[in-house]
């Protein structure tokens, strides 16, 4: 059953307010999607894939648009099995394999007649999980009041975006905000220059059950030498399985993202890597409507912490998107 490329479009979707970490603000974002047709036994399906541009990798939408019309090339006579088998090879990790892995894995579900997780091999049907809800940079003040309302909202997991200054000022203000929370702190590569177990352990202290990406890319070994009492988790530094054994001495968690991984293929395989080095799963995304969401969402059934907060940092979202409540997520009711 040889596939087609449908359509591979940007598409442009406004943030809630405006969305703040150590690169900079953003008030929309660009994603790219991925529709491929391909025969079933009802007919003609159709899957759909969503992948946000790594901004700190330089990607952006337009080029990764161009980079699936490219794929669509090579993989037009295949099955969707065999099609996202070759973009593994063809194609580097980013959003645009990542659109296109995720669209061949809901082609193939539509033409299986099967449900997402059942193809991916999990025990059971996905159910809510608590997700984190990040709170952007600003002053102790503004991000006190960002805690509030989303502790209101009935969010008991915040995530804080920290820069390497100030950081601790940040963190009680967030703590004062929402003092029931649980928190956890993305460091985004920013403690390269401070004494990193003086830092972490202040930070648990004040509450912090995780710290996310706390060094530079390449600075990992930084790391070698500290027993802090709360996990590190990387982020940038784990991109694809094959990162697993070289990071793992350093850290004690990994955070898969989907568009870092370049889909759902290679993400599974980054989650088997760490069950087998005994890190512990960080399921996260990035901005990004319900349709990136999907594949992330089974995947975090496996999570320790799960950060699916994309959508609910949008104005608004695609029609029948996951629901947020009660600081779960949860997949569409109906």
């Amino acid at each position: 059953m040889a596939i087609q490329l449908k359509s591979a479009r940007v598409e442009r979707w406004p943030v809630a307010g405006s969305f703040v970490i150590s690169r900079g603000a953003k008030d929309h974002v660009d994603v790219v999607v991925a529709e491929i047709a391909g025969a079933s036994g009802d007919g003609d399906a159709v899957g759909r894939g969503e992948g946000t541009p790594l901004y700190y990798l330089g990607e952006d939408a337009a080029a990764c648009r161009d980079q699936i019309l490219l794929a669509a090339g090579h993989i037009a006579d295949m099955d969707a099995v065999e099609a996202r088998a070759a973009i593994q090879e063809i194609m580097a990790p980013g959003a645009a394999r990542n659109a296109l892995d995720c669209a061949l894995w809901d082609l193939e579900a539509r033409q299986r007649g099967l449900r997402l997780w059942q193809l991916a091999g999990c025990d059971g049907a996905p159910t809510a999980r608590t997700t984190a809800f990040t709170i952007s940079l600003g002053t102790p003040g503004a991000m006190a009041e960002q805690a509030a309302t989303a502790e209101a909202d009935g969010y008991h997991l915040l995530k804080i975006k920290l820069t390497g200054e100030g950081d601790r000022l940040r963190v009680a203000g967030v703590r004062k905000g929402a003092p029931n929370a649980r928190l956890i702190v993305d460091a985004n590569e920013s403690w390269g220059q401070v004494d990193l177990l003086e830092e972490a352990e202040a930070l648990a202290d004040m509450g912090v059950e995780m710290i996310e990406q706390p060094v530079p890319v390449g600075a990992d070994a930084l790391l070698d030498p500290i027993y802090a009492s709360i996990p590190f988790v990387a982020d940038e530094s784990c991109q694809t399985a094959a990162d697993v054994a070289r990071i793992g001495p350093f850290y004690d968690g990994v955070n898969i993202k989907l568009d870092k991984a370049g889909g759902l293929t290679e993400a599974l395989r980054i989650a088997d890597a760490a069950d087998a080095a005994g890190l512990a799963i960080m399921v996260g995304c990035m901005l990004s409507t319900s349709l990136a969401i999907a594949p992330a969402f089974v995947l975090a059934q496996r999570a320790r912490w799960v950060d699916l907060d994309g959508p609910a940092l949008l104005a608004r979202d695609r029609e029948d998107g996951f629901e947020f409540r009660e600081g779960r997520i949860g997949p569409p009711v109906g």
